[in-house]
């Protein structure tokens, strides 16, 4: 099957992708002619808080759960163009001065959350204390960001005469992807009505506030994460499920028209598959592309499947804290004796899919260059991986023994790998096998469905496999994925020369220098064998054409199908 492909790179965190597709018209009427007033839209795996910003929430699978009710600056649009949220922003936000960056937000006059209440400045000074890593704004044992590289960089949030909001950056920062910021998320006065009202001037108070949101679920009631969206909550279970239903104070120029949308976890492609076909629910995006279930699908002449090249990249991370996978050499073997085109291969064999070449740039995008390809990582070269070792002091590698260290110890460690995705269980099963060539005893040990955030939180692995989710950003990335202070940098990755060149990227306006300095920043974190990109995972979306009718192929944003909903439409 052909896919097609999509230039990606980045990392799409909470609250930066909302619903806006703005000034689209033409969703006015009512239910349609199926009769129904509700859809049922699937989810494919748990999720573990309510509260992207954070580390256990930064997740494809809570954000999809949440885009109905999202708060957000914008989102890309099928053709990777960035489009304001109407519901909140009257005009796309303006840069007014380089020094400092200075950005000017025109608000939506009637912009309000939910429940009624106005968006004001106060939200957006939460969002920048949620993300700031200063311990004067947040404690941070509390907090735990899940980035820091926006909310770091600000001086200032003030709301000026005419009511529009002035985001002023530290002197000397710049950022050639300002439109794209994170700016606002969570409602102010929901924190303080919850007795947190000291959250401006009290770092315990927004710490605390902080996890309020995200252990507590939205209500019809008003509590926990309210949003701008088109959508309302009526009810949810962590992890399990969210109901909506319109919310009559939305604000966007695309009206919403489905009565009732339920997002529900149903595990595994293959049961996914099996209640489209039973009609029990109405559509999915499933985080496993199964070749085997699409085609059971496609074989249904009722129901729709589209296949692309997405914004799901899947790569191997070591713990550099574990005792051996602290050496570079060993880490850099276990990379080399991974066979990423055998994984590719057995997965996907009439997909084509091709191994990923650069962390921050689809191997199609205009600023692709290979920066690992050259290293041998992924390759599968058992003898070049032992040679490393030996090199290095290590003894077994070549006699098909124990892997010992220089030292005398034998080499073992763990792979984590989510349970009910076959995909990355099977790439863990062949990387045990290729590790097994040079004497290393792999451990597998699956992550529970839904525990994929807390695993990554506590840094409760060796080597693990998982994916990122990307837009067609990709300046945050690098800080995001190598900085040493990073909330994502799961693994402890710690390289004083790559933090120094991952300044460098946002250090500009201009997008061509900041494409280059992201692959000077890859060149320097490669031969560290600290992530090693697997592919660009496919990705197939499902929908009953006799119910619904709306989603749409975008390989752009982390909400993936749904990133329109408000102009979905029963039949």
């Amino acid at each position: 099957m052909a896919l097609t492909r999509r230039a990606l790179g980045g990392l799409s965190l909470g609250g930066g992708a909302a619903l806006t597709l703005a000034a689209c018209g033409g969703n006015d009427g009512d239910g349609g002619g199926s009769g129904k007033t509700e859809v049922v839209w699937a989810i494919s795996s748990a999720w573990a808080s309510w509260n992207e910003n954070t580390q256990a929430g930064n997740n494809s699978y809570g954000h999809q759960a949440m885009v109905p009710m999202a708060a957000g600056s914008g989102d890309f649009d099928p053709n990777a163009k960035w489009v304001y949220d109407d519901a909140i922003f009257a005009s796309e936000p303006e840069l007014v001065s380089e020094a400092p960056m200075t950005i000017k937000y025109t608000l939506n006059e009637n912009a309000q959350w939910s429940d009624g209440n106005p968006v004001r400045v106060e939200d957006f000074i939460f969002q920048w204390y949620s993300m700031s890593g200063n311990p004067e704004h947040a404690n941070q044992e509390k907090a735990l960001p899940a980035s820091i590289d926006w909310g770091s960089q600000v001086a200032s949030i003030e709301q000026a005469e005419d009511g529009s909001i002035v985001v002023t950056y530290v002197e000397g920062y710049s950022d050639p992807e300002w439109l794209y910021a994170s700016t606002i998320y969570l409602p102010s006065h929901i924190a303080e009505a919850n007795g947190f009202a000291d959250w401006q001037t009290d770092p315990e108070v927004m710490g605390d506030a902080i996890q309020y949101f995200e252990t507590t679920a939205p209500t019809a009631d008003g509590q926990g994460v309210l949003g701008t969206g088109p959508y309302k909550v009526v009810d949810a279970k962590l992890g399990e499920y969210v109901v909506y239903e319109i919310n009559e104070n939305y604000q966007g120029s695309v009206k919403p028209t489905i009565e009732k949308i339920t997002l529900k976890v149903v595990e595994g492609t293959a049961n996914i598959v099996t209640e489209m076909r039973q009609g029990t629910i109405d559509g999915a995006w499933p985080s496993e592309f199964s070749e085997e279930e699409n085609a059971k699908l496609a074989e249904d002449p009722n129901m729709q499947i589209e296949t692309y090249a997405g914004s799901v990249w899947l790569h191997f991370d070591t713990n550099v804290q574990n005792e051996f996978l602290k050496d570079v050499p060993l880490r850099q073997a276990v990379f080399t004796a991974i066979n990423i085109p055998d994984i590719s291969a057995k997965n996907y064999p009439e997909s084509g899919v091709q191994q990923k070449l650069n962390h921050f740039f689809s191997n199609d995008n205009e600023y692709f260059q290979d920066i690992i390809g050259p290293t041998g990582q992924g390759s599968g070269d058992v003898a070049k991986a032992a040679e490393i070792l030996t090199t290095a002091g290590y003894t077994g590698a070549e006699e098909g023994g124990t892997l010992t260290t220089p030292d005398g110890k034998a080499v073992t460690f763990r792979i984590r790998y989510a349970e009910s995705d076959p995909v990355r269980k099977l790439a863990a099963e062949l990387a045990q096998a290729s590790l097994a060539s040079i004497g290393i005893a792999l451990e597998l040990v699956a992550i529970p469905d839904g525990e994929l955030g807390n695993v990554l939180a506590e840094g409760d692995f060796d080597l693990i496999i998982f994916g990122w989710s990307g837009s067609a950003a990709f300046t945050v990335a690098p800080s995001q994925y190598f900085q040493s202070d990073s909330g994502s940098n799961y693994g402890k990755y710690n390289n004083p020369a790559a933090d120094e060149a991952i300044a460098k990227v946002r250090a500009t306006f201009d997008i061509d220098e900041a494409a280059a300095a992201a692959n000077e920043v890859d060149a320097i974190v490669v031969p560290d064998a600290y992530t090693l990109p697997i592919f660009d995972e496919p990705q197939a979306f499902y929908n009953n054409p006799q119910v619904l009718e709306g989603p749409v192929v975008n390989g752009y944003t982390q909400a993936g199908p749904l990133f329109n909903i408000r102009e979905w439409k029963l039949k």
